[in-house]
């Protein structure tokens, strides 16, 4: 079957892993990359044995879809480019800056009548796919989810809420099947004046409370979803792949050994198996698929569109009373407002007509 021609736009640190991820795949063949820095695009062409291309248009017309891994300001303009002349788009996350911009990609992309998958990843964590087989015979009380890391490294481009929260909002959205009726966030700013830390609480009319942290300013990497449910309790690593669940059990005691010891065994933990896989290439071999038999994508434009309308009302509250601990005293406000929550009508109406 005919291999579909890759144009990768970007040769950072993330268009290094896409590049890699094309150059194995079956169906796909990276076809060439464009990168505004050209010394950049031609070292990373070099390695995979494709060209360089010096300008934009002239890779777009050598081949049929593209993946855009760019800093998230360039994301409206070349999504759209893209779709003006009739490719297939894979663009990493956030879809967008904002989330008009991102409506004005869906109605391009419905007009269009092209792909498009926004790189929401988590949803192509094995993890993430087993935790939401272990829930279906569970009835979970409180979802809680978290994503830590340390300033280093992290991309500055945007705040935490767009960098790293929304990963989780996507995950909280697929999970729930519906948009919240309540939103409550809070959160501070530690050393970009951007939102470095934040903490939200989502209220659903038929789905139990999540709570989402997000940090930039931890000495850890963590990335965890953690269920609290009426049966079990489940510990979810999408960072080291593991579940764990935790089954309550009527406490007895038990021989232990011949010499008579006894212990109280009061819970059974339950490891689940997840499968090997890389989640960049799951989610990118799903895109060249998608282009191939012209299948919807799991995470369409209109997916990140519905989570940039979430991730504008947190950011929204939070900027509203946000904390600046970069003063001595740790509580001067960056921006002095009153309330936290927002109201269900308000966050129903965001949400409407997606």
């Amino acid at each position: 079957m005919e291999r579909i021609k890759i144009g990768l736009l970007g040769a950072g640190r993330m268009g290094k892993n896409h590049a890699r991820v094309y150059s194995t795949l079956r169906y796909a063949d990276l076809a060439g990359i464009y990168d505004p820095v050209t010394e950049a695009g031609r070292k990373l062409a070099a390695q995979y044995e494709t060209t360089a291309f010096a300008e934009l248009d002239a890779m777009l017309d050598r081949v049929d879809a593209v993946s855009i891994a760019t800093p998230t300001p360039t994301h409206f303009s070349l999504v759209a480019a893209c779709l003006e002349r009739g490719l297939d788009v894979f663009v990493e996350k956030p879809f967008t800056e904002t989330w008009m911009q991102a409506e004005e990609l869906v109605a391009l992309t419905q007009r269009s009548g092209r792909i498009v998958q926004v790189g929401h990843i988590e949803r192509f964590n094995p993890t993430y796919g087993e935790l939401k087989l272990v829930l279906e015979n569970l009835s979970p009380l409180v979802v809680n989810f978290r994503r830590l890391s340390s300033y280093v490294g992290s991309n500055t481009d945007v705040d935490v809420v767009l960098d790293l929260m929304i990963h989780d909002l996507d995950l909280a959205l697929d999970l729930a099947g519906a948009d919240p009726i309540h939103v409550e966030a809070d959160g501070f700013t530690a050393f970009s004046g951007a939102i470095d830390y934040a903490a939200v609480n989502l209220k659903f009319a038929r789905w139990p409370m999540l709570t989402l942290t997000a940090s930039r300013v931890t000495e850890q990497k963590v990335r965890s979803i953690d269920v609290t449910a009426l049966e079990a309790y489940v510990e979810g690593d999408l960072l080291n792949k593991s579940i764990q669940v935790h089954y309550r059990t009527v406490g007895e005691y038990v021989n232990h050994n011949r010499a008579g010891a006894k212990y109280r065994q009061e819970s059974v933990v339950q490891r689940i198996h997840v499968p090997i896989a890389e989640p960049l290439q799951a989610e990118l071999e799903h895109f060249v698929d998608c282009v191939r038999t012209r299948k919807t994508p799991l995470v369409t434009a209109e997916h990140g569109l519905r989570t940039l309308r979430l991730a504008d009302t947190v950011r929204t509250l939070i900027n509203a009373r946000m904390l600046d601990a970069r003063f001595a005293d740790g509580c001067a406000p960056a921006v002095a407002a009153p309330a936290v929550a927002a109201p269900a009508p308000g966050v129903a109406a965001a949400f409407a007509g997606v």
